[in-house]
């Protein structure tokens, strides 16, 4: 489980221009935001996202209150070091059984499964200008429910060969 911040500053990246031209890009530059809280099953690829108008504690554990009552089995959430994870409120909400949390060492995103997403989410947003806040929150709401649906593409980027249940795979892109 991770989240990422995603807002109407554009996203930069490289893009084909034909030979002798210079591409070109729309920029806007504002700093509205949302936010993208992932949960990813790295085994299986299955994911569920929420997106969120900030984070806090109090958000972070509503959001997972949800997350768990849909689940039937128990769940061992992975996270890093932010405030809103080490709380006590967040601390309080581990239950033998229901849920385990492991904490990462400090400073170690590589081995967050969920930092793998955030390329995949931002797709839609790279080099694209928005006009307003809500205009990026459907667009990233249908890459959400599109990447949902991706299963094995998730797998792929977030089953790391240490991971257990990881020995078996390879990486496909």
């Amino acid at each position: 489980m991770d989240e990422h911040r995603v807002g109407l500053k554009p996203i930069i990246r490289r893009t084909w221009a034909r030979k002798g031209q210079r591409p070109r890009v729309a920029v806007r530059p504002r700093y509205e935001w949302l936010y993208v809280y992932a949960f990813v099953c790295p085994e299986t690829g299955e994911t569920e996202f929420w997106l969120c108008p900030s984070v806090s504690t109090a958000l972070f554990t509503a959001v997972l209150s949800a997350f768990l009552r849909k689940r039937e089995q128990a769940v061992m959430l992975v996270l890093d070091g932010a405030g809103w994870h080490v709380s006590d409120d967040t601390l309080a909400m581990e239950k033998p059984g229901v849920l385990t949390l492991r904490h990462l060492p400090p400073y170690s995103p590589e081995l967050m499964p969920a930092e793998r997403l955030w390329q995949l989410t931002d797709e839609l947003a790279a080099n694209r200008v928005f006009e307003q806040l809500s205009d990026l929150e459907e667009a990233l709401s249908q890459q959400c429910v599109r990447l949902t649906g991706e299963r094995e593409r998730i797998r792929s980027r977030t089953l790391y060969h240490w991971w257990p249940g990881g020995s078996d795979h390879t990486e496909t892109e």
